[in-house]
């Protein structure tokens, strides 16, 4: 009886359904199932999970790889995609390891050195990377700092050199020596860093971007190029 009302009431409230009938026969196509995509391990993984040595390689062959794009530059993204601080430290630290000793000041150990690289290099780094903001610059404040740092590779190098030709002695074909060298680590500096950094300001005002660049390695190589071990 209840069922009978019940089947008249659904009747009553939905008419429609009433002449409505599903057959078995009829086939159901189409997936009801929520689509997964292909899970690889490479999901699983984490460098949190990895061994200190493979994290270790990896950092060592990424810095690697950034001294390659700055020894030869070209126009890539690969310094300012992968950014990283390690390379323009280790290189930092090591112009300054060598910049000490230096007869500018002979009463100490040549400390002040240490610092005026530091100073120089990253307060100069920050200068110029704001003033490529302020002008417009497409690039973050980091991957400024990333290719200015990593092209001081060429600079360290000269100075490698400088420091072997003084062992030589001091003299007038010593100078000659330092100075071509300088002079040629400085052009190449200064090209890599404008390579990978004027594509990211507006065409009107990349020679408002390359004078304060240019200035901050001429300091640097001036800095070489004079010093003369105690």
């Amino acid at each position: 009886m209840a069922a009978v009302e019940g089947s008249g009431a659904g009747g009553t409230l939905f008419p429609g359904l009433a002449d409505v009938s599903i057959s078995q026969d009829i086939p159901v196509e189409g997936e009801i199932t929520v689509p997964v995509g292909s899970h690889s391990p490479d999901e699983d993984y984490s460098t949190l999970d990895e061994p200190v040595r493979d994290t270790i390689m990896r950092d060592l062959k990424a810095v690697g790889k950034k001294f390659v794009h700055v020894m030869y530059p070209r126009k890539s993204s690969a310094l300012l995609r992968d950014w990283d601080l390690w390379g323009p430290l280790v290189l930092c630290v090591s112009l300054a390891l060598m910049l000490q000793g230096g007869s500018a000041d002979s009463k100490d150990d040549g400390g002040p050195q240490f610092a005026e690289v530091f100073v120089i290099i990253w307060f100069g780094a920050v200068v110029i990377t704001l003033n490529s903001k302020l002008l417009g610059g497409t690039i973050s404040f980091f991957q400024s700092l990333c290719v200015l740092g990593y092209c001081v590779l060429p600079l360290t190098v000269a100075m490698l050199v400088c420091r072997l030709v003084l062992l030589a002695g001091a003299g007038t074909i010593s100078f000659i020596i330092r100075l071509i060298v300088v002079v040629a680590m400085f052009g190449w500096s200064t090209l890599a860093s404008t390579a990978f950094l004027a594509d990211s300001q507006p065409p009107n005002r990349k020679a408002l971007v390359v004078y304060p660049i240019f200035l901050f390695y001429f300091v640097i190589s001036w800095m070489i190029l004079t010093f003369t071990p105690q």
